[in-house]
């Protein structure tokens, strides 16, 4: 059975002391034996991994072989809702990335501009519809990193900054913490800017994809081992 699914028969053994294969039997000799039930128990589990994760898929097959089958279903159905909700972050990104304007879009622009070219805190809050104090406390959360105009002093804006903070309060909006919201910035601000994200979300789309027709897959294999299980023991 270890051959057949290029494992090793140490793999095999380690699954069955995990739960992840129903108990094997024994000869008169104490070597184990295997039967097509524990090869459908190992297809199922090897099929779940992917769309599941090692951990889950664990939780999954050994509850199923302690006849726990309502709590198997119910760490299936956990799987999918954060599936979903893995979709419902990627479109509210891809929404977020869509309304923001580019940073030199045509509008009025900020008055009391500093000399070194940029724009002040206080323009930019005005702009964005937030107060100067907003600015503040993204800018020690990491979103935003102004300079200081030599002269004055003051908090100075430049068009990466601008394109950052516009970037933020459309995550904001959407219902963001600042906590989720750094990292995606860090990787706007290391890109360069926008467009280059298209590749990191098509890419995220794909893993998406993939996870979903895993759990597909996973799940026909695990309904095929649960029919050979029969219903009393399901």
């Amino acid at each position: 059975m270890a051959r057949g699914h290029g494992l090793s028969t140490q793999a095999v053994r380690n699954y069955e002391e995990a739960g992840i294969l129903p108990a094997a039997g024994r000869t008169p000799h104490g070597y184990r034996t295997y039967t097509s039930l524990h090869a459908g128990a190992l297809r199922a589990f090897l099929a779940l991994v992917p769309g599941h994760g090692h951990q889950t898929a664990t939780s999954i097959m050994r509850a199923v072989n302690e006849g726990a089958a309502e709590e198997a279903f119910r760490l299936i159905d956990e799987s999918h809702a954060q599936l979903l909700d893995d979709r419902r972050t990627l479109q509210a990104v891809e929404r977020a990335l869509r309304d923001l304007e580019p940073a030199g879009a045509s509008g009025p622009r900020p008055t009391a501009m500093p000399e070194t070219g940029g724009t002040f805190i206080g323009p930019l809050a005005g702009k964005l519809g937030i107060r100067p104090a907003t600015l503040r406390k993204w800018e020690r959360a990491g979103l935003v990193h102004p300079r200081r105009d030599p002269q004055t002093g003051y908090r100075v804006y430049d068009e990466a900054d601008v394109r950052d903070a516009r970037l933020a309060h459309q995550l904001r909006r959407g219902g963001y913490l600042l906590e989720q919201i750094a990292p995606l910035i860090a990787q706007v601000r290391s890109a360069g800017g926008l467009e280059p994200l298209e590749a990191a979300l098509r890419d995220w789309h794909g893993r998406l994809s993939a996870r979903g027709r895993a759990m597909l897959a996973g799940a026909a294999e695990l309904e095929t081992y649960l029919r050979e299980r029969g219903p009393a023991r399901a």
